[in-house]
């Protein structure tokens, strides 16, 4: 009886696994497909105000400036969270990034 269990279990975790395989690979697919259109609408709403090279250096200072700043407030920030502060750097950078350029 545990062994049909466990058959069972192997054989429905094989099925999630080759669905989120195809999923990924048709997301591949899309993405490839959508990137020439992807480059004409950024070039079409983000270049006319700042720029993205200009707002990525804007938001790398800030971002750099926020995590700091969130570090000292945070106690041991500096040493003891530096996985989820690298994450966290990425993520605020790259919103911030896209939203400067968008914005301005």
């Amino acid at each position: 009886m545990i062994n049909d269990r466990e058959d069972q279990d192997k054989k429905e975790s094989r099925k999630i696994l080759i669905a989120l395989i195809a999923l990924f690979l048709l997301l591949g697919v899309a993405i490839v497909l959508l990137l020439p259109m992807l480059t004409e609408i950024i070039a079409v709403h983000l270049e006319p105000g700042l720029g993205l090279k200009n707002a990525a250096v804007v938001a790398f200072f800030v971002t750099v400036v926020f995590m700091i700043v969130m570090a000292i407030a945070g106690g041991d920030g500096l040493l003891g969270e530096v996985q989820f502060m690298i994450g966290g750097f990425l993520g605020f950078f790259l919103i911030f990034w896209l939203m400067i350029a968008w914005i301005f």
